[in-house]
């Protein structure tokens, strides 16, 4: 006898997109502003000030009765961590460019997860959205000159996990009723903590007397509340809509909306070849909402296949979770 099966509907909320195409831009912005940031102050002790405030603001949240996540919000704060460590060490020892490339592999590496973890076949529409989202990326990197190197190494292993961790998250909200904004606490706790034991244990590193200068805590508190508080409760409360193809490639955009930021913001000119690369993640992203609108995102595997059954939730197409999967 299989599970209840999750109802379905045919798409997805709009406003769940519209949500993850603003974490987008918040994550584009972020780069330049935390590249000032963290020439005042070190990547350990920057990461848990920024995780620690966040949880600190949502610690109501986590202790009002019933809204505790669950221990599989703790592994999912630690992929969260690791999956910082990597992007920010990474970026030390390889240029932007190859990050920039390198870190929109996720989108690739997703439906490949999901089918493995969640037993969701990719259609040839989201591996054409992702081919083109991913062609889109290498034109805004420019130039690259990939090397097998320990940052690449770091920057690819960020963009896995980054991936690995969607699809985790897509379980957890489909396995349990958790609340979105407590699984975030439980998020920013993990970092922080993380990165302080790390801070402290770690020969040379150490948390030096906080900063004075304000436009290190405005950059701050924006990382903190749009980048942080306001982007992982959208991406944990859009997997309990959307399949974790979707809400990559909606993100996927990220790197985008981070040049077009320079360009503006700092002034940096864009190539023609930039602007081409820029329309076709737009173009992908567009590409995979009208696809998962007609149903032609992914197709489930057949019931015995689907790992997830292993936690309680038989996943036909997550994608179109209705309301009557979120009672309560």
């Amino acid at each position: 006898m299989h599970p209840p099966t999750v109802a379905h509907s045919l798409t997805v909320p709009r406003y769940v997109d519209l949500m993850l195409l603003l974490v987008a831009v918040a994550w584009g912005s972020s780069y330049a502003i935390a590249k000032e940031a963290l020439a005042l102050y070190p990547v350990l002790g920057f990461i848990a000030l920024r995780f620690g405030l966040a949880a600190l603001l949502l610690a109501p949240r986590l202790i009002r009765r019933g809204a505790w996540p669950g221990l599989g919000a703790l592994p999912l704060g630690a992929l969260l961590l690791a999956i910082f460590l990597c992007e920010m060490y990474g970026v030390v020892h390889t240029s932007a460019a190859n990050a920039a490339f390198l870190i929109s592999l996720c989108v690739v590496f997703t439906p490949l997860l999901e089918w493995a973890l969640l037993g969701v076949r990719p259609r040839a529409q989201v591996l054409g959205a992702c081919g083109l989202a991913l062609g889109g990326a290498a034109l805004l990197a420019g130039e690259l000159e990939l090397r097998v190197g320990l940052g690449d190494g770091l920057i690819l292993l960020a963009a896995l996990l980054r991936a690995l961790m969607v699809c985790m998250t897509r379980r957890q909200r489909l396995s349990r009723e958790s609340d979105a904004l407590a699984l975030t606490a439980v998020q920013s706790l993990v970092v922080a903590g993380g990165a302080i034991a790390l801070a402290l244990s770690l020969p040379g590193e150490g948390l030096p007397a906080l900063p004075r200068a304000w436009p290190f805590w405005l950059a701050l508190g924006y990382l903190v509340v749009c980048c942080t508080l306001f982007a992982f409760f959208v991406q944990n409360h859009a997997l309990r809509h959307a399949s974790p193809t979707r809400v990559s490639l909606l993100m996927g955009s990220e790197p985008l909306f981070g040049a077009l930021f320079a360009a503006f913001w700092l002034d940096e000119r864009l190539s023609v070849g930039a602007w081409a690369g820029g329309c076709a993640i737009v173009f992908a992203s567009l590409w995979a909402i009208r696809a998962s609108a007609s149903g032609g995102m992914s197709e489930p595997d057949a019931p015995a296949a689907r790992p997830a059954e292993a936690v309680g939730a038989t996943l036909a197409e997550p994608e179109t979770t209705t309301i009557e999967a979120r009672k309560g």
